[in-house]
């Protein structure tokens, strides 16, 4: 049951990190919960947070019967959504309000159920953003609402790790997401598209950064404010063909062009506005080819794809279990 919570809180040491790109069908949500699977296994408490209006993926992970339940009583007092969390504050009737996560099946881990109704938010938050620039403490509180609501529950549930799982835009939810993240992963397809669309996400992150600087020296004392410095974590690879056992060529071409548009577009951009970590090699943590099947009965199953029941075959699920251990292990080691 949602219920009122203080306006502020500390900023817990949970690793927040936004899996993002504005190009659409790159696999994001895939990506998201399977790494955040593994992660899991590897003994850490991890948070999915489904920040997208779409709400794939709580469709994805519960059961749609229980999606529509969530979603018709999101207004109500007994609402458990984020849009639930959020709603007093676009309703102008009080601050963001505490909502519990679903406890997966999975042990460690954890979801935050999106709402179609974020779109409403999203809507207020363009007005919300400028208000900040008024010093208006309404328009901080909106814009860290979210924020705020994972800290409540990364303090209750002691999470290691938060997983945001964005819509395929450069709004102002995703603004908001993005400032308030440690780091940031980029899925991308291996197709000229995503290729172009690196200059773009590059360019808009940093205008986010700079104009956030600009409003926290405008904020007033003791007020909750976003980090705004979040930190390129690296790129996944997905959806590729492969041809015995090498990526196919007709992807393979655009890869080198992937990691040449890191380095310029996106890493040499954020030296611009902030420090960079050092990386020494590639930026890719990982690569996801084209499972086939087994994505299809890990949507239907709500399962990860190494762990479905109908789909693919032993072995191509074990190979998915080692793509996504891997994925799992350099996301901990890089965000240490």
């Amino acid at each position: 049951m949602a219920h009122p919570e203080p306006s502020s809180i500390a900023r817990p040491d949970a690793r927040r990190i936004s899996i993002f790109n504005h190009k659409g069908g790159v696999g994001k949500t895939i990506l998201t919960f399977n790494a955040a699977s593994a992660i899991a296994r590897l003994g850490k408490r991890v948070l999915l947070v489904d920040s997208d209006p779409q709400c794939n993926l709580t469709a994805y992970l519960i059961e749609g019967s229980v999606v529509d339940d969530l979603l018709d009583r999101s207004d109500g007092p007994t609402g458990s959504t984020i849009w639930s969390a959020v709603k007093p504050i676009c309703d102008g009737t009080g601050d963001v309000r505490y909502v519990s996560p679903i406890e997966l099946a999975q042990k460690n881990l954890f979801l935050l159920p999106g709402d179609i109704r974020l779109s409403d938010f999203e809507a207020e938050l363009t007005n919300f953003w400028a208000e900040c620039f008024q010093r208006k403490a309404r328009g901080f509180n909106a814009t860290t609402a979210l924020s705020r609501l994972v800290s409540n529950v990364c303090v209750r549930e002691k999470i290691d790790f938060v997983l945001y799982d964005s819509g395929p835009n450069i709004g102002p939810l995703n603004r908001a997401i993005l400032l308030d993240c440690h780091f940031f992963l980029i899925p991308v397809a291996c197709d000229l598209f995503s290729v172009r669309a690196l200059k773009t996400l590059g360019r808009t992150l940093a205008t986010w950064i700079r104009e956030w600087e600009t409003i926290c020296e405008l904020a007033p004392a003791e007020m909750y404010l976003l980090p705004g410095h979040p930190q390129f974590l690296g790129y996944v690879p997905q959806a590729f063909s492969t041809y015995r056992g090498q990526v196919a060529s007709q992807n393979s071409k655009y890869l080198s062009m992937i990691e040449a548009a890191m380095h310029t577009d996106i890493v040499g951009v954020l030296k611009e506005v902030q420090e960079i970590r050092p990386t020494s090699g590639s930026f890719q943590i990982g690569s996801v080819k084209d499972f086939g099947s087994l994505v299809i009965a890990s949507q239907r199953e709500g399962k990860p794809i190494d762990s479905v029941v109908s789909g693919g075959t032993p072995d191509q699920r074990a190979q998915a279990r080692i793509v996504f251990d891997e994925i799992a292990k350099n996301i901990v080691a890089r965000s240490a």
